[in-house]
């Protein structure tokens, strides 16, 4: 999560969820970020951000830490609140199938 401010108040927030990469994947650069990772999530304006860290803390909320959720999920959150939707919740359901997944298709 990276912000700035000034006189007036906070003028810049913006948060990125991050995928690790392996030795041989591409990846994307990104601020304070080495070497870089695969972008799942990257949304500007503390209205989305919020509510990305409300998506973050409802993922913890299960007993999940928020980098073992299924990388759909982040995709999920970004696209919707893009435009301005409502993204689903995150369930124990949709992570058990995400770790079914997981374990077949490496």
């Amino acid at each position: 999560m990276r912000w700035a401010a000034n006189d007036f108040g906070t003028v810049l927030s913006r948060i990125d969820v991050l995928r690790a990469v392996q030795a041989e994947e591409s990846f994307t650069t990104v601020p304070l970020v080495q070497p870089g990772g695969v972008i799942l999530l990257t949304i500007s304006g503390w209205p989305k951000v919020e509510r990305v860290l409300q998506a973050i803390d409802g993922v913890e909320a299960l007993g999940i830490d928020p980098a073992d959720a299924a990388p759909e999920h982040w995709h999920h959150v970004h696209n919707r609140l893009s435009v301005g939707d409502t993204p689903r919740t995150y369930t124990m359901t949709r992570h058990k199938a995400w770790l079914k997944r997981r374990r077949v298709a490496p």
